[in-house]
């Protein structure tokens, strides 16, 4: 568990966030930030002002990354490049997840190191992460400002006959149905949103297609809102295009793999972040996954 419970003590009363820039080094910032989330106790209960007096005992709860192994498949000084696995979380969803990349990547180049960027937690390819503030802001702002190329490949139900550009509005809000945190659909006061799709071989024993899919925007879940609109969801996709039971189910995880398969068409998503593209201190990068995409896809349409 990357979330340990550290005893810390007081001997003089003084301010929350001082105490903890002063113990553990922290900037103003962080202890401000890491009081605010209830990160610092006293006697059992949260200390979420941080100008409140304390001392004596307190119990912090920090972040501690621990390795299962993944290396990175590309570095330089600046940044590194992860094959991240379907089913790996890229961040914590909160302080009980045992395991996410980000445990990899502060295992590996320390706590200022960071992810740029964000794909689901299903969804298999690269990620880039940062190894330092610096490289973190840059990097981050090249996402921001469309200046990285990211290709991915996918499985999706039918025949793509052709190139096709997909350019509708995505909306990501809450709603009082049942499937609250299903919140990214097709709405014309949503945000501008482009894909370019290819196909790349079609099976017609399966009736489906291999493609190519080319984002220029970023918006959540945009590749597979965008193939479920034009009628070609992706495979294993357990939310979009299925019926709301089961995404219910599926979100308080009552499917098994097989009937997933069954209802999907496989036991994970069958979405890959394959190419990154970019120019970082004036180098050209691409990046290719060395993921056989193809060969898991395959066995995770099995039951």
């Amino acid at each position: 568990m990357p979330f340990i419970i550290k005893k810390l003590h007081s001997d003089t009363e003084q301010r929350a966030f001082l105490f903890l820039i002063r113990e553990l080094g922290l900037s103003q910032r962080e202890a401000q930030r890491y009081i605010a989330i209830g990160r610092l106790f006293k006697d059992g209960t949260a200390v979420t002002k941080t100008s409140m007096l304390v001392k004596g005992s307190l119990d912090y709860i920090c972040f501690e990354p621990q390795s299962r192994g993944l290396l990175p498949i590309f570095q330089t000084d600046e940044f590194a490049l992860f094959d991240k696995p379907s089913g790996v979380m890229v961040h914590p969803q909160n302080r009980h997840t045992p395991y996410s990349l980000i445990d990899e990547i502060k295992s590996h180049f320390g706590m200022d190191a960071n992810i740029t960027h964000r794909i689901d937690q299903e969804t298999s390819g690269l990620v880039l992460s940062s190894k330092n503030k610096r490289s973190e802001r840059i990097l981050k702002m090249m996402f921001e400002n469309r200046e990285m190329n990211k290709r991915y490949i996918a499985m999706v139900h039918g025949k793509v006959s052709r190139e096709t550009k997909i350019s509708v509005p995505l909306l990501r809000q809450k709603d009082d149905s049942a499937i609250v945190r299903m919140v990214v659909k097709v709405h014309a006061s949503g945000k501008s949103s482009e894909t370019t799709v290819r196909p790349l071989r079609y099976y017609p024993e399966l009736d489906m297609t291999l493609i190519e899919a080319k984002p220029m925007t970023g918006r959540q879940h945009q590749i597979r809102v965008h193939l479920f609109h034009v009628k070609h969801p992706i495979v294993g996709d357990p939310i979009y295009a299925q019926k709301e039971e089961d995404v219910i189910r599926f979100l308080d995880r009552e499917i098994s793999e097989e009937e997933r398969i069954e209802k999907s068409g496989a036991k994970r998503l069958l979405l890959h972040a394959s190419q990154l593209d970019f120019i970082y201190g004036g180098n050209h990068y691409s990046i290719h996954s060395q993921t056989d995409f193809l060969e898991e896809a395959f066995l995770s349409m099995n039951k």
